[in-house]
C-alpha cells in the first residue's frame, strides 16, 4: 500500500549533512518526497510502499556523525504520487527552535584532501565539509545557510557550487564550504598590521622554530603560540603576557606527540581525539619534553590536538597554545582589536579574513572514573541544549561572578552560554550582554522569569535587576551554593532531595555572610543548610583571597611557625584584624581553609590566579598517604541534625605535624583524606536525620581529583549513592544552569516577586 507521511526532525540537524543523508535513504529505498530545513529543524515528506517508508523511519535513528536527534514527530498526509525525491529550500518562517551545532574538529576525509597534493584543497587552512568545521562560532543567525553565518561575504566559485548543489557529494549544503578559489585568504602579518611577505604557514613555523611568539587566530579566537620546549619562548610568553604561574595549555600534533608529554589512559584519548577537541588536563610525564615555565610546578599538563586545518599546517611539534589576551582579559576575536591588544605580546599574526562571530574559548576538561569532568565548556560543547524540566516559563540565568556563564531555557531546553570569564571589567561585561542578545535571537527565546545569584554586588545581579525593571519581569534569587547543588541535580537529571555537599571559595549566604564549606538537604525548589565549616574571620576581605598567609593568621597558627616569620611585617595586624572583626567578614569557606593549609606548610603564601594555593597543595600531596586528620562534628544546637565543623582542629592537626617532622607531601595527603572523611561524616548524620541516600557533590573545590576520589570512595563504601559533574562544571561555570533549574522548580510551585 503506497502512504505519505510527514516528519518532523528536531535537535542539531541543521549543518551536519543531516537533509543528504536523508536524500540518500530515501533515494536507497525508492520513495519519493521532499527535505528542508525551517526554523524548528527539519522537515520531511516522503511517499513510497508502507514497508519501505517504516524502513526509512527506522534509518533515520542512524544519523550522521555530528546530528544529534532530540524528536521525530509523523503524521499522515494524502498520496499524491510522483516520483522523485528532493532538497528544497529553507523556510526561515515560524517559531525557531532549530538547534545550532558545534564548532567541530577537521574529519579525516577533510585531513586526505588537505595532506593530497593532487586535491584542488591540499594544504588549505579552510577544508571542510558537512562532517566537520566552523558551526557556531560563524553563524549570525537561523536557519543555518550561508547567507546567516560570517561566510556570507565569500562567493563560492563555480567547483565549491557545483559541489554545494550535488546531494550525492558530502559538502551538499555544507554552509562554510570554499577553496583557494573562492574562501578566506590567510596572511602572516608585522606588529603593524603589514603583511609579510612568503608563505604564512612557513613562515610563521620559521618564526616560531626561531623562539618567536605567533598570535593564531582561530575558531573563537586568538592563541598566542610559542614552541613548548624553547625556555626562552615560554619565560618571554610570560613575561610579556603579564602571566606568572599559570599554566600554559600545549596543542601537539598527534597522539604520539602528547604520549611524549604525558601518560594519558584511554577515556583521555578518546576525549583529545573527539569531535570537540577539549583541552584535556593530564598526568605529565617525567622528563617530557616542556621548558619548566609551561606549567611551573605542576603535576598535570593541558594538552589538546589540532581541531582546525591550520592548526594540523602549523604544529608540527608540541607548541603553547594560550589564550589570546594579557592576563585577565577576555580573548581577543576581532583583528583590529587582536593587533592592538596583542601586538606588544605577539612579534607576529597568523591571521585571515574568514570574521568570528562569537568568540569562544578553548574547552578545559579531566577525567574522573573514566567519565568527562568540564572545568570550562564553551567551544566543541556549546550551544548544544542539556535537559532540564520541562514546562514553566522561559527563564533566564545570569550566572555568578567569576567563570560566567549564562542559561536560557525552555521547553525542557537549557542553553548554558560559552565561556564569558570573570565579569570584573567592561568588555567582559560587554561579552556578557552582547552573548546575552545573541542567545535569544538564535533560540527565539524571550525570558519570562530572571534568575540571579544572592550576592547585590556581582555585575550578573545588576544586570538581572535592571533589566527585571526595564521590562517589568519577575526575579528569583538563587542563593550560590543551592544553584551548586541544583547544577549537579540537573548534570544527573535528578530532581532530589539529596544531601548536597557545596565546597567552594567563597559565595553569598542567605544570612549574608560569606559560605563556603555547605551541607545542603536540597532539591530544586529549596534547601536547608544542615552543616558547615565554623566561620573564621576573612582578613583583609579579598585581599585574604590573594595573600592565603592571612587565613593562616585568621586560623589562629603560632607566630612562632615559619609562616608568621615570612610574614612578620604584617602578622600581629592581620590577626588584630581578624579578633576585631572590621574589615574581616566571617567565611566557612573550605577553599580558605586549603590557603590556611598551604600557607602553613609553605606551599603558597600569595597567588597570582584563582586556586592557586589549593592547586598546588593538591599537587604536593602523597596519594598514597592513607592516614588521616580527625574529624569533629559539633551539634549546632538547634534541636536538629544540624552541626559545624571546627576546621581550626584540621589546621592544627596540620602544625602538629609540621613541628614533629612529618614531610610536607605526608601532611598534605592526610588532609586530603581528611576533608574526605569529613564529607562522608556529614552524610552519614544527615541520612540518619533524613533517611536520605543520595549525595550530590559540587563547588570549584571538588575540581581536585585527588580529594574527589576519597570523598566519592568513602560515600560509597558507606551505602551512598554520589551524584558528580559530567556535562557542566563544578565550579561557578555551572552556576547559571542550577540558577535555571532552580527558577523553573520553583516558578511551577510559587509566584516570583521582586525579592523572592
Amino acid at each position: 500500500m503506497r502512504v505519505r507521511t510527514g516528519i518532523r526532525v528536531e535537535g542539531i540537524v541543521q549543518g551536519v549533512g543531516f537533509r543528504p543523508f536523508v536524500h540518500g535513504l530515501a533515494t536507497a529505498l525508492g520513495l519519493a518526497g521532499l527535505v528542508g530545513n525551517d526554523a524548528g529543524g527539519v522537515f520531511i515528506e516522503v511517499e513510497g510502499e508502507d514497508d519501505a517508508v517504516d524502513r526509512f523511519l527506522r534509518g533515520l535513528r542512524a544519523p550522521p556523525p555530528l546530528a544529534v536527534i532530540e524528536r521525530i514527530t509523523t503524521r499522515p498526509l494524502p498520496a499524491e504520487g510522483g516520483g522523485g525525491f528532493a532538497i528544497v529550500g529553507s523556510d526561515a518562517g515560524g517559531r525557531r527552535s532549530a538547534l545550532v551545532s558545534f564548532d567541530s574538529a577537521t574529519c579525516p576525509a577533510c585531513l586526505r584532501e588537505l595532506r593530497d597534493p593532487a586535491d584542488r584543497r591540499h594544504g588549505y587552512p579552510f577544508v571542510n565539509c558537512t562532517g566537520c568545521g566552523p558551526r557556531f562560532t560563524i553563524v549570525t543567525d537561523v536557519p543555518y545557510d550561508r547567507p546567516n553565518t560570517t561566510m556570507a561575504g565569500f562567493a563560492m566559485c563555480a567547483d565549491c557550487a557545483a559541489e554545494y548543489h550535488d546531494p550525492a557529494d558530502r559538502r551538499f549544503h555544507a554552509q562554510p564550504v570554499c577553496c583557494p578559489a573562492c574562501g578566506p585568504r590567510l596572511v602572516l602579518r608585522d606588529r603593524e598590521g603589514r603583511e609579510r611577505a612568503g608563505e604564512p604557514i612557513e613562515e610563521a613555523r620559521a618564526l616560531l622554530r626561531r623562539g618567536g611568539i605567533v598570535a593564531v587566530k582561530g575558531l573563537g579566537g586568538y592563541h598566542l603560540a610559542a614552541t613548548a620546549a624553547d625556555r626562552a619562548a615560554v619565560a618571554a610568553l610570560r613575561a610579556r603576557k603579564h602571566r606568572e604561574d599559570k599554566p600554559f595549555a600545549v596543542m601537539a600534533p598527534d597522539l604520539p606527540s602528547v604520549r611524549l608529554l604525558a601518560d594519558p589512559e584511554p577515556a583521555e584519548e578518546t576525549l583529545l581525539t573527539s569531535a570537540a577537541r577539549p583541552i584535556v588536563l593530564l598526568r605529565r610525564r617525567a622528563g617530557a619534553p616542556l621548558a619548566e615555565a609551561v606549567a611551573p610546578g605542576n603535576r598535570s599538563i593541558g594538552v589538546m590536538l589540532p581541531y582546525t586545518p591550520m592548526h594540523h599546517l602549523l604544529v608540527s611539534e608540541p607548541l603553547v597554545m594560550t589564550s589570546g589576551n594579557v592576563s585577565d582579559e577576555p580573548i581577543a576575536y576581532r583583528d583590529e582589536d587582536a593587533l592592538t591588544r596583542l601586538r606588544d605580546i605577539a612579534d607576529a599574526f597568523l591571521t585571515h579574513d574568514r570574521p568570528i562571530h562569537v568568540r569562544t574559548d578553548d574547552s578545559v576538561v579531566r577525567v574522573f572514573r573514566g567519565r568527562e569532568m568540564p572545568v570550562r565548556r564553551s567551544r566543541g560543547y556549546v550551544p548544544r541544549p542539556l535537559p532540564v524540566p520541562a514546562g514553566g516559563p522561559a527563564v533566564l540565568a545570569c550566572g555568578a561572578e567569576l567563570k560566567n556563564t549564562f542559561c536560557l531555557a525552555e521547553g525542557g531546553r537549557a542553553f548554558v552560554s560559552h565561556h564569558i570569564g570573570d565579569l570584573e571589567n567592561y568588555e567582559t561585561l560587554r561579552a556578557f550582554r552582547e552573548g546575552v542578545g545573541h542567545f535569544e535571537r538564535l533560540f527565539a527565546i524571550a525570558p519570562a522569569v530572571l534568575a540571579h545569584d544572592l550576592h547585590p554586588e556581582y555585575l550578573s545581579t545588576k544586570y538581572a535587576v535592571e533589566r527585571a525593571e526595564e521590562r517589568e519581569l519577575p526575579l528569583i534569587g538563587v542563593q550560590h551554593h543551592h544553584a551548586h547543588i541544583a547544577a549537579c541535580l540537573a548534570d544527573n537529571g535528578h530532581a532530589g532531595p539529596v544531601i548536597g555537599v557545596a565546597f567552594d571559595g567563597t559565595g553569598y549566604g542567605a544570612d549574608g555572610t560569606l559560605w563556603g564549606g555547605e551541607f545542603l538537604l536540597a532539591d530544586l525548589t529549596g534547601f536547608q543548610r544542615a552543616g558547615h565549616l565554623r566561620p573564621v574571620p576573612l582578613p583583609g576581605g579579598a585581599t585574604a583571597i590573594r595573600e592565603p598567609w592571612r587565613m593562616a593568621a585568621a586560623y589562629g597558627v603560632p607566630a612562632t611557625l615559619a609562616v608568621a616569620r615570612r610574614n612578620a611585617a604584617m602578622w600581629d595586624q592581620v590577626v588584630a584584624v581578624g579578633r576585631a572583626g572590621l574589615g574581616a567578614p566571617p567565611t566557612s569557606s573550605v577553599g580558605r581553609l586549603f590557603d590556611a593549609v598551604a600557607a602553613v606548610l609553605g606551599v603558597r603564601d600569595r597567588i597570582n590566579y584563582e586556586g592557586q594555593a589549593a592547586v598546588e597543595l593538591e599537587q604536593r600531596a602523597d596519594p598514597w598517604e592513607r592516614s588521616a586528620y580527625p574529624v569533629r562534628l559539633e551539634d549546632a544546637g538547634d534541636g536538629g541534625p544540624s552541626f559545624v565543623v571546627p576546621g581550626a582542629e584540621l589546621v592544627q592537626a596540620v602544625v602538629d605535624d609540621l613541628l614533629a617532622g612529618t614531610s610536607v607531601p605526608a601532611i598534605a595527603g592526610r588532609f586530603h583524606n581528611a576533608v574526605g572523611d569529613l564529607v562522608v561524616a556529614g552524610a552519614v548524620r544527615l541520612r540518619e536525620a533524613t533517611g536520605l541516600t543520595t549525595v550530590a557533590l559540587s563547588g570549584g573545590v571538588f575540581q581536585n581529583l585527588l580529594l574527589l576520589e576519597r570523598a566519592v570512595t568513602g560515600l560509597e563504601a558507606a551505602g551512598f549513592a554520589v551524584l558528580v559533574h559530567h556535562r557542566v562544571p563544578p565550579n561557578d561555570g555551572g552556576i547559571s544552569l542550577g540558577q535555571a533549574a532552580v527558577a523553573i522548580a520553583r516558578a511551577a510551585t510559587e509566584p516570583a516577586g521582586p525579592t523572592s
